[in-house]
């Protein structure tokens, strides 16, 4: 099966750098979103997104007539779709389920186009059952051509899903480094796709079922977020215990066979906070650690902000006469992990809108971004530099850790009151 024109379906954080990099393999690209900024950005060879080397590969596709982007599909041989997942509460008032509707919609646009003997990857981090869902979609919009559910080998389309298993910030090396798991709907389906991501991958590509290929995603995440939030807890059992959680955690990381992770903030990101709800909304009975770790990791966010409301409490008994108004909190990091702008299922996000309601002045130190985000513009919030920040904050609080703040942990350091949800200044 040749692959010349590949469709990528969305470009954001896993979709761009995707599209570029099979561009960069002189495979002309058609990438797709419904963002006409950021369809604008990506056709002047510029990027909408903060990834290290990924300007570059952008650059030089663009400039090289292999990659360009618009706002509708159109026909290729292979289609990847990396559109958001998130989850949401159903009608019946269940929370943590997954919502498809993007993968929907992107199901039903790219079925006007489709044409026999193309190929259909899903890379979105989806539950078990999504690719079949999607291939559902596929086949309501398309009676004409048939599908792997219906017709199996002999179907005109092939199905297969692919997840993404990449590092934010090491995104365009990973891609083409790691190895793919990638599950078919039937055994050609999954050779089908393994020929397509040959085409960039260095590592190994493996096939197995769709089925198993979503839940290996799923279960990567959720084994993370386990040992995330065993970190998390020792973090505020340390605390009450008046121990240096950081030195601990060296102390027994030194045994051979432990290896205890670094607490945070909480868990944020487009995976870890999100896919593991995934496997407790399809087996809950089954996966009671797993919610526990979800819970554990959630309830994180609220542990750093009733250390933050405790130092405002302290000020108020310094400063008797002070208004809570008069207080400034700096907030050091937005991201949802170091060196990069994303921000989504960020806990240091909303840590800092919750900070931004207690009535203070709040300072926002985030060097990935330009403008602050739509829920943090309130007349007690602004954008700062990490020097303003310091020189005004009566508390600060180091939510996410940046690169610029580790060169600057002395400064940090000689603040009164801090809060180190990260571990900075260890």
């Amino acid at each position: 099966m040749e692959f010349n024109t590949l469709s990528m379906i969305g470009l954001g954080y896993i979709g761009l750098p995707t599209a570029a990099v099979f561009a960069s393999r002189r495979k002309q690209v058609i990438g797709v979103d419904i963002d006409q900024h950021a369809v604008d950005t990506i056709n002047r060879g510029e990027i909408h997104i903060v990834e290290p080397e990924l300007d570059i590969v952008v650059r030089a596709a663009v400039n090289e007539g292999y990659l360009r982007a618009t706002t509708a599909p159109e026909p290729a041989d292979a289609f990847m779709v990396a559109v958001p997942t998130p989850f949401h509460t159903d009608e019946n008032g269940q929370h943590h389920k997954a919502d498809l509707r993007y993968i929907k919609a992107a199901s039903e646009a790219i079925a006007k186009v489709l044409e026999p003997g193309n190929l259909v990857v899903l890379e979105s981090t989806s539950p078990v059952g999504a690719t079949e869902q999607m291939a559902g979609w596929l086949a309501d919009a398309r009676p004409d051509l048939t599908f792997p559910q219906t017709h199996g080998e002999a179907s005109d389309i092939r199905v297969a899903h692919c997840p993404e298993r990449v590092l934010p910030g090491h995104v365009v090396r990973e891609l083409v480094e790691n190895d793919r798991v990638i599950g078919g709907m039937t055994p050609r389906c999954a050779e089908a796709a393994c020929a397509l991501y040959n085409i960039v991958v260095e590592g190994e590509c493996v096939a197995t079922t769709a089925r198993t290929a979503e839940m290996s995603k799923l279960t990567e995440n959720s084994f993370r977020d386990v040992n995330i939030a065993f970190a998390n807890e020792l973090s505020t059992i340390a605390h009450e215990l008046e121990i240096n959680v950081w030195e601990l955690i060296a102390l027994a990381n030194r045994h051979p066979r432990v290896n205890i992770l670094t607490p945070g903030a909480g868990v944020g990101g487009h995976c870890i906070a999100v896919d593991p709800w995934f496997i407790v909304d399809a087996c809950p009975e089954q996966s009671q650690l797993i919610r526990t770790a979800r819970e554990v990791n959630d309830a994180k966010p609220e542990w750093v902000l009733a250390r933050v409301s405790t130092a405002l409490e302290a000020l108020h008994r310094d400063q008797p006469g002070a208004t809570r108004s008069e207080m400034t909190v700096a907030c050091l990091g937005l991201a949802f992990k170091p060196d990069i702008d994303d921000l989504r299922e960020s806990p240091a996000l909303g840590i800092t809108e919750k900070i931004a309601t207690l009535g203070c002045r709040t300072m926002v130190v985030e060097p990935n971004i330009d403008a602050l985000p739509t829920s943090l513009e309130q007349p007690n919030v602004e954008l700062v530099s990490l020097d303003e920040a310091l020189a005004q904050a009566d508390v600060v609080c180091v939510l996410v850790k940046h690169r610029p703040f580790i060169v600057s942990q002395d400064a940090v350091s000689a603040k009164p009151s801090i809060i180190d949800a990260v571990g900075l200044l260890g």
